[in-house]
């Protein structure tokens, strides 16, 4: 028996029991190329038990290769599931979005087909089912849904995430649960709500951060499902690096920007609801906000991290919306877990189709923070492939909050180390390698350098201060000198609003790749432009 209760006590809808088998007997149930939709939304939430059940039985009959499958979920899982699947070559397609140094070599290696969408849009278009359309079934032949609990009446009680749950449901032709049974239930901290398809969609009325729209419980019917598995597997919640003095810096530019802007009358002195990305760097701002000078905070975002509870302890923070708790492993689980009846009515966990919908983030005018790979001098921002090319992990829910926010907020290192230079990568370039926001999204860029306030600037303005308050000391010379010719060859032809010459806009990233660093020794035009 577990500490948390029994699998009797969970499902309380008793003829369920009647379905429960061990993960390595629902083995039977999955044939190659066959589109599955998990719960889970970054390491929080996913199914574990039967994901691992089945990796087991590829490796041991050695089935690489040979059980393939079509993985749509909310966001990233954990690595011991999706990771692993990608090591032994189990995953086809992979929607929308992923973590993992094996499921991303095998994106980039041409082995998993990754798609990549904005999440709110993901989630919607799963419903409608664009995604299956072309299977066979033109549906999800299996879902593998991680639950607290599961209600009289067959309500789904999510764990510690929502992702696409309800969207899932609605195009599953079967259900296995997975019962965590080795954590605390979860039950009462979610606000479930499955939106119809139009024209009969209704609005989300959410105007505060802490209004629900829905119930504690998803409808499930109970003739889909064909499995009911006890977990006992903890969330494998990534870790954050140690807070630094780049990402304290930074930290530090955005709540002097706020402390300013409340100053200005721009905001209220509890600022509007926060949204905060993945990540060291966002952790590191939520952390500076959890020792800043502002009060009765509310937080509208899709993942929790860390610093979370730490505003929550500071007294700071007085409520808070996500799809996900997005904690570490270690502390940062156990410590929630710990203080569960403190923070439980103070959380609300929604489906993504609710907390990235751009309607609720629009009317709360939430103040979106999120780190790119790379931001250029106009303000457009890469967030998703290294060098244009290499996937890292996805668009991820960004774009959701850059769109609709109240204010748009861009932070990252001014510098990153190559192989042979501690600086030989700036994010500052003339023009991104791949755009994922354009400069219309985009309010404000920070650096541990400074802040550049874009708002009302065109895009010649824009570029003089992204290169004087966020470049690299290294690269500002060379910035400017690439501004500079490539404003007077453009203005001259009068095609100057957004200066570029595209003979040279590449020439840091081509240098990088050749040489191993950004800085180019001149903007000479060669043969070979690396030179």
């Amino acid at each position: 028996m577990s500490e948390y209760g029994t699998l009797q006590d969970r499902v309380r809808r008793k003829s369920l029991l009647n379905k429960v088998m061990k993960a390595e007997e629902t083995v039977q149930f999955f044939k190659a190329g066959m589109n599955l939709g998990w719960s889970g939304f970054t390491p929080a939430g996913y199914p574990k038990a039967v994901p691992i059940a089945l990796a087991d039985h590829v490796e041991k009959n050695n089935l690489q290769g040979k059980m393939k499958f079509n993985l749509f979920i909310g966001a990233s899982v954990g690595a011991e599931t999706e990771d692993r699947w990608a090591t032994l070559d189990m995953i086809d397609r992979r929607w929308p979005y992923q973590t993992g140094k094996n499921i991303a070599a095998g994106i980039n290696e041409g082995r998993i087909r990754m798609g990549d969408k904005h999440l709110s849009l993901f989630a919607q278009d799963l419903g409608y089912g664009f995604y299956t359309k072309d299977s066979e079934s033109g549906r999800i032949d299996i879902a593998i849904i991680e639950v607290s609990a599961v209600t009289e009446d067959c309500g789904l009680v999510p764990t510690s995430s929502c992702g696409v749950i309800p969207e899932i449901l609605m195009i599953a032709d079967r259900i296995i649960l997975e019962v965590n049974t080795g954590q605390p239930s979860f039950e009462g901290m979610h606000d479930l709500f499955t939106p119809a398809k139009p024209p009969k969609r209704q609005p989300f009325n959410i105007v505060k951060a802490n209004d629900r729209i829905g119930s504690t419980s998803i409808p499930c019917d109970p003739d889909k499902i064909i499995a009911v598995v006890e977990s006992k597997h903890r969330d494998k919640g990534r870790a954050f690096a140690e807070q630094d003095d780049t990402s304290e810096a930074i930290a530090g530019h955005v709540i002097d920007f706020f402390t300013q802007e409340v100053k200005a009358g721009r905001l209220p002195k509890n600022l509007l609801p926060l949204q905060s990305g993945v990540g060291s760097i966002a952790n590191a701002v939520v952390g500076g906000l959890a020792k800043g000078p502002f009060y009765n905070l509310s937080v509208y975002t899709e993942v929790l991290q860390d610093t979370m509870l730490d505003l929550f302890d500071s007294g700071r923070l007085d409520f808070a919306s996500s799809c996900s708790l997005s904690l570490s492993e270690t502390p940062g689980f156990p410590r929630f877990f710990e203080n569960m009846e403190k923070y439980f009515d103070k959380i609300t966990l929604r489906p993504l189709s609710i907390a990235n919908a751009p309607e609720p983030i629009r009317r709360l005018g939430c103040i979106a923070m999120n780190t790119p790979v790379e931001i250029d001098i106009y303000a457009h921002a890469n967030s998703t492939l290294v060098g244009g090319t290499r996937m890292i992990n996805g668009l991820g829910g960004s774009g959701d909050f850059l769109r609709n926010g109240y204010l748009k907020i861009m932070h990252t290192p001014s510098s990153r180390p190559s192989k042979t230079d501690p600086t030989g990568i700036s994010c500052v370039v003339p023009h991104c390698s791949h755009i994922d926001h354009t400069e219309h999204d985009l309010d404000c860029v920070v650096t541990e350098q400074g802040l550049a306030d874009l708002r009302g600037l065109c895009p010649r303005d824009r570029a003089k201060v992204i290169i004087q308050k966020c470049a690299h000391p290294d690269y500002k010379p060379i910035l400017s000198e690439y501004y500079e010719m490539a404003a007077k060859e453009c203005l001259s032809k009068k095609v100057g609003h957004e200066p570029q010459l595209w003979d040279r806009a590449f020439k840091m990233h081509l240098n990088l790749a050749q040489n191993g660093t950004m800085k180019v020794k001149n903007w000479d035009i060669k043969v070979d432009l690396c030179e």
